[in-house]
């Protein structure tokens, strides 16, 4: 079938699924497979659970006119969501970055709710699925998007602008991770950049941390806004007034000389400059700023993202979503800095570091040995084998859990933080 046959049938049934245990009724259904397990032997299933067709690329599966042969389902997903974005007229905002994509971009999304019906990514669907199901849900009544994309390895993000097609652009910063698929943080830095490139290349318009030394480079020729933690050559300054645990900033524009103030919600001075991108955007799109510290002082982290979490016993910091080398220096460096009696750290290790693994970890080891944390413990095969005796280490989840159930800590701060292959998340419930 004709990607534009395909795309009349999407507009009768705007809804897509992909999962065959999710299926509203009058769906598509788009039978994608993956390592262990292929979506066409589910096709029938979702039919019965409500969808209207299923769109599946094996003929043996096709049984009568609901079923929709293509050659390539995952190919026929991404190129339904480009033929969609090309009939689209609305602002869409790409956003990618090593950390702090997630936040930044509901940061964002928060503020131009104030005044656009603005679309966005849910959760963390930034692959080469959950854009172009994100894509999908851009409806008449949107007035902006703001479309997060992840990478692991090159040419991803090129992959996913060719289909969101963004006109603004933000690179939140680029770090350590993922470089076993990158091969080095240079290659981190030209597959971030692949954003911009597009942006380049269609005159769209980039909104860029002034601080940033490894963005600054990359932007050439490229219109722009900026935004820095106490640089007054940026569109948008900021500065961090309080951070015990929750970040509180005052902000202002280039060209006033009185400050706004907003207490937020998020821990972590480093979520300062995720504040600051989306105080930048919300002023180029002409949110009142009245309207844009409301949004941010109301916006409240999920997902075990720099969570503040109050037990009967401890307090909790849970930042167990991911972590790579930048973002656990940051979290580490922060926390060092709160102003709290009794610190105790629970760190899992670092994945997907490739060769570059062990000389991140001992540098986290490091920065540990120069604080005054009460309590370490690390988590995992690589900080086990690394920590050489000086702090006490678990191979995995299941060992530092049987831990806490014999040594409870009470009346403890905790940063918890790790990959989230790691499962740091299970030890919560113990705290």
């Amino acid at each position: 079938m004709e990607i534009e046959e395909l795309y009349q049938i999407y507009k009768e049934y705007p809804v897509i699924t992909t999962d065959s245990r999710n299926c509203p009724k009058d769906s598509i259904f788009f039978a994608l497979k993956g390592e262990n397990f292929d979506g066409n032997n589910f096709a029938e299933k979702a039919l019965e659970q409500g969808c209207k067709y299923a769109v599946v690329d094996n003929a043996e599966k096709c049984k009568d006119e609901r079923f929709i042969l293509v050659e390539d389902t995952l190919k026929t997903l991404r190129n339904l969501a480009s033929y969609h974005r090309k009939q689209l007229s609305i602002s869409v905002i790409g956003i990618t970055g090593t950390n702090g994509k997630t936040t930044t971009k509901e940061l964002i999304a928060t503020v131009l709710c104030k005044k656009y019906k603005t679309l966005f990514t849910q959760g963390n669907l930034n692959n080469h699925i959950g854009v172009p199901l994100t894509l999908l849900k851009i409806t008449s009544e949107h007035q902006m998007a703001v479309i997060e994309m992840g990478a692991n390895h090159p040419g991803e993000i090129r992959d996913s602008v060719e289909i969101v097609r963004p006109n603004f652009g933000i690179i939140t910063n680029v770090g350590k991770a993922h470089l076993e698929g990158f091969g080095s943080f240079e290659g981190v830095i030209a597959t971030k950049g692949e954003l911009y490139d597009y942006l380049r290349e269609n005159d769209g318009y980039v909104f860029i941390n002034k601080n940033n030394e490894h963005l600054q480079p990359i932007l050439q020729k490229i219109s722009h806004s900026s935004y820095g933690i106490n640089n007054t050559n940026a569109d948008i300054t900021g500065e961090v007034t309080t951070c015990s645990p929750f970040v509180s900033l005052k902000w202002k524009k280039q060209n006033e000389t009185s400050y706004y103030n907003i207490n937020t919600k998020l821990i972590g001075d480093y979520n300062a400059e995720n504040i600051l991108a989306a105080i930048c955007i919300g002023c180029h799109f002409d949110v009142e700023a009245n309207e844009i510290c409301d949004a941010i002082e109301n916006y409240v982290p999920k997902n075990n993202r720099s969570q503040l979490t109050e037990t009967p016993k401890n307090k909790l910091i849970i930042d167990t979503y991911n972590a790579n080398p930048t973002s656990m220096l940051a979290a580490l460096n922060n926390f060092s800095r709160m102003d709290f009696s009794r610190k105790t750290v629970i760190l899992g290790d670092m994945l997907e570091l490739g060769s570059a693994s062990d000389e991140e970890h001992l540098k986290i080891i490091k920065t540990i040995e120069k604080a005054n944390f009460q309590n370490v413990f690390l988590v995992g095969k690589i900080f086990s084998t690394l920590a050489n005796g000086k702090y006490l280490t678990f191979e995995n989840i299941n060992e530092f859990s049987n831990f806490l159930d014999e040594n409870q800590l009470e009346n403890q701060c905790i940063l918890i933080k790790g990959s989230h292959g790691i499962h740091l998340e299970k030890s919560i419930e113990k705290l």
